[in-house]
């Protein structure tokens, strides 16, 4: 379960905390944003933020086959 802020909302991840979660630079997640793939995302003005859980599911959804 995902831990809950006293708001009663889900965490959420700026550019640079879902990059160095993922291992990717900062560039490559503005260039998945340009290219319409990666995890969703929300914009507040000019900053993109990305809800844990859409996170997630977006990492079970590159699982490649064996």
């Amino acid at each position: 379960m995902l831990p809950i802020d006293a708001w009663g909302l889900e965490p959420l991840l700026d550019v640079s905390e879902l990059a160095g979660y993922l291992g990717v630079p900062v560039s490559t997640v503005y260039d998945w944003r340009t290219h319409g793939k990666g995890p969703t995302a929300y914009r507040f003005g000019k900053h993109l933020k990305f809800a844990v859980s859409d996170v997630r599911a977006w990492v079970a959804e590159q699982r490649e086959q064996a």
